[in-house]
């Protein structure tokens, strides 16, 4: 609001003068535009976070969509606006050498003055203890439900007598993140997590084109809007992301690929034990 309220003639002249010149692409390019996708991905990511608690909601076939597509929108309308607003007040240097790449606390320090850094502080504060609540409930509800179906330990699927919420998942959970905390910088898990992301995220899309050929005879409550172009799209932009990553970043894409790749022998090992135990 502060942004469209106020303006740098500055800023607005140096940002949008040349907003639709040309530039010439080549590799070197496109590897820094893969790299800094991570920060954007990242922001936007747990978008599909509804789904793990789907189980648990009303007529999913029209509400588990419906989430979706309003959270993606409202969100991405959000992060365009501000991103708009921060454009508006400050030049491209401004942006670029932000203190600690605090770019929203400069914006508004623009009009605000010093008083900015204590505000934005509480705004993020605010907004972080919000997003982690609700990660955390609904990651937690993944490996209940992976242990009720025989694909983990059978204590996770445990539900507190008292609070009926699964106690040992929500431990289990905060005790992998507590470890991956002290494992790196910040930088360093962003790359690891959205590594892996975009991995799931590609072999679900993938999978979508394997169960139309497999199984064309399926219901499917869900549409794929756009397909085949759409869902292809993604796999190709999806896949370039994490090609370079591999490339680029590899101290902890490499661990994170070797993570995801490690639980294909542990899936069928644990599913051979549970079809033995049946």
């Amino acid at each position: 609001v502060l942004g469209f309220m106020h303006r740098s003639p500055e800023a607005i002249v140096r940002n949008f003068d040349l907003f639709w010149a040309g530039r010439d692409w080549s590799w070197e390019a496109i590897r820094w535009i893969g790299v800094a996708m991570v920060g954007s991905l990242f922001s936007s990511d747990a978008w599909n976070n509804v789904t793990f608690a789907g189980e648990e909601v009303k007529n999913p076939h029209r509400n588990l969509p419906l989430a979706l597509g309003l959270g993606v929108g409202i969100v991405s309308a959000l992060y365009l606006l501000c991103n708009l607003a921060y454009l508006r007040l400050l030049p491209l240097e401004a942006i670029q050498a932000a203190p600690a790449d605090r770019v929203g606390t400069a914006a508004v320090a623009v009009v605000l003055g010093p008083v900015a850094v204590q505000l934005m502080a509480i705004a993020i504060m605010i907004s972080t203890f919000g997003c982690i609540n609700g990660m955390i409930l609904a990651g937690a509800r993944v490996y209940y439900a992976m242990a009720r179906d025989g694909l983990f330990f059978r204590r996770v699927a445990e539900i507190d007598p008292r609070w009926r919420t699964p106690a040992v998942s929500l431990k289990l959970q905060c005790a992998w993140a507590c470890l991956l905390v002290l494992s790196g910088t910040y930088s360093d898990l962003l790359d690891y997590v959205i590594f892996a992301v975009l991995l799931f995220y590609i072999l679900t899309i993938a999978g979508v084109f394997v169960l139309r050929y497999r199984r064309p005879q399926l219901p499917r409550p869900y549409r794929a809007i756009g397909y085949p172009v759409v869902p292809a799209i993604y796999l190709i932009a999806a896949i370039l992301v994490d090609s370079i990553l591999l490339v680029y970043k590899p101290n902890y894409t490499w661990p994170g690929l070797l993570i995801v790749l490690l639980g294909v022998p542990i899936y069928y090992l644990w599913r051979k034990k549970g079809l033995a135990t049946g």
